[in-house]
């Protein structure tokens, strides 16, 4: 017989990404977790992970299950709020893509809360390439990612498109051009966004043009580089979303690349997108293409 434990433990290994992650998450001890893995693939004969050092991968078998736990543990969870009388909506999982503006997201995540009070929201932040995995998985039941890259693997819904621009502190000598050429940028020292998914562009436009710059500064955390950017310690390159009071956005001559943001849905809540929870159609009211 499977017990409830043992697929809650199941889906913590998936989500968390190894054994020692799911425990903490499930708060239990490790051991205890284990066994109760070790319980669940004895019930179905056959190994559901690959255990390789820190991390695991789904077998054959996990991943056959995956889908159904997910839907059993969902629908637990509704039985338990329809007896106990509760209030409370739905949970809708959102991945969110870790270079949009963290402003954007409040936003919207506030705006979902006043379109549903009783909605239940998960977000969960990634990369473009983690949160395609999490919608590929059932982690999330939709991203707000890019979209567009060619890619047929999931129901997508474009939202917005939008270039970069460079990110200069408002006494910079570019900060009240329109344009600015990457040639008079040599002298300059920049800022690394390290999970930007335009760096090998950027990178290779600059080289290119024989600016090799000084780099003060990496992060993976836009809204410190800005305060970087603010306090005078190097400029960078960013989607035109971002914004700033002490930061100036001209544009950088010829780096003509823009991007479009999205919705990804998994497959198993393709119906999502025809009748939307709250978190959704908060996002397509602010990224939704202007007329």
């Amino acid at each position: 017989m499977i017990e409830r434990y043992q697929l809650r433990y199941f889906l913590a290994v998936v989500d968390q990404g190894n054994f020692s992650r799911a425990a903490t998450h499930c708060n239990v001890a490790q051991p205890t977790l284990s066994v109760g893995i070790a319980k669940l693939e004895r019930a179905l004969g056959g190994a559901l992970f690959l255990r390789s050092g820190h991390r695991v991968e789904l077998t054959q078998a996990g991943s056959r299950l995956l889908a159904h736990a997910r839907r059993i543990e969902g629908e637990f969870n509704l039985a338990q709020q329809a007896m106990a009388g509760s209030a409370q909506g739905p949970l809708t999982r959102m991945g969110v893509l870790k270079s949009l503006p963290g402003a954007t997201i409040a936003a919207i995540a506030r705006d979902a809360r006043r379109i549903d009070p009783a909605a239940r929201l998960e977000l969960v932040e990634g990369t473009e390439r983690e949160l395609l995995g999490h919608v590929a998985r059932g982690r999330v039941d939709c991203a707000l990612t890019l979209v567009g890259r060619g890619s047929d693997r999931f129901l997508e819904e474009p939202l917005r498109q939008e270039g970069y621009a460079l990110a200069v502190p408002v006494d910079h000598p570019a900060a009240g051009q329109a344009s600015v050429a990457a040639e008079t940028l040599n002298e300059d020292v920049m800022i690394v966004r390290r999970h930007c998914e335009a760096l090998s562009e950027t990178s290779r436009f600059f080289t290119e043009r024989g600016v090799r710059p000084h780099f003060a500064y990496r992060s993976v955390n836009d809204e410190r580089v800005m305060q970087m950017v603010a306090a005078g310690v190097g400029i960078t390159l960013m989607p035109e979303g971002f914004e700033a009071p002490d930061i100036a956005r001209p544009k950088l001559a010829g780096f003509d690349l823009r991007r479009t943001i999205g919705l990804a849905y998994a497959a198993t809540v393709e119906a999502m997108a025809v009748s939307p929870p709250a978190i959704v159609m908060a996002a397509r009211r602010m990224l939704g293409e202007r007329p």
